[in-house]
């Protein structure tokens, strides 16, 4: 039984949520998100609340069933309040700063590292060592951190890198000397 699946979506005030064939479209203060879910489950909106069935208990149902209905919640989250993801920079000399639309990254390469603006995220820097990421699609501001954090992840060593924020790193012991 999919535990998530059996839950319903509750909308809040001012997001409205419609399906037009495989596409559920959700609407609300923030802006407006489409997406493809499986047509076998099937999506009943009551009120302010939404509610999913699946036709069978067979594992891809039961997959789809909980995906479907997380999908769905993290729309109407998104459309609502939606998504931030904050990054910190640890090293000496690690630093961060905007250019125009550009995030540049200086993080112990020889040469800056560059991100461009995507369209529906903003990237902020309120300090040096801080980098904020926000949107409304949950799926687009993980990806967008992930890159970011992916240009020189945490090492267990010294602890440097780009992380997220309270993201636990374990440290390792280096060689022992004679």
């Amino acid at each position: 039984m999919s535990r998530i699946g059996n839950k319903a979506v509750i909308l809040p005030a001012g997001v409205e949520l419609s399906r037009e064939g495989d596409v559920v479209t959700v609407k609300g203060p923030k802006g407006e998100l489409s997406r493809t879910i499986a047509h076998e489950i099937n999506l009943t909106v009551d009120g302010t609340e939404v509610s999913f069935t699946r036709p069978s208990d067979d594992g891809r149902m039961k997959a789809l069933h909980g995906t479907t209905r997380a999908i769905v919640n993290n729309m109407v989250e998104g459309v609502s309040n939606g998504f931030k993801k904050t990054l910190k920079l640890v090293g000496v000399g690690y630093r961060a700063s905007k250019q125009g639309d550009k995030l540049v990254l200086n993080v112990g390469y020889s040469h800056p590292v560059e991100f461009e603006a995507r369209e529906g995220l903003t990237v902020e820097v309120p300090d040096s060592t801080t980098v904020t990421v926000a949107g409304i699609s949950k799926q687009f501001v993980g990806d967008l951190a992930a890159e970011i954090r992916a240009v020189r992840a945490p090492e267990p060593y010294k602890g440097k890198g780009i992380r997220y924020e309270g993201e636990y790193v374990a440290r390792k012991e280096g060689k022992t000397g004679k």
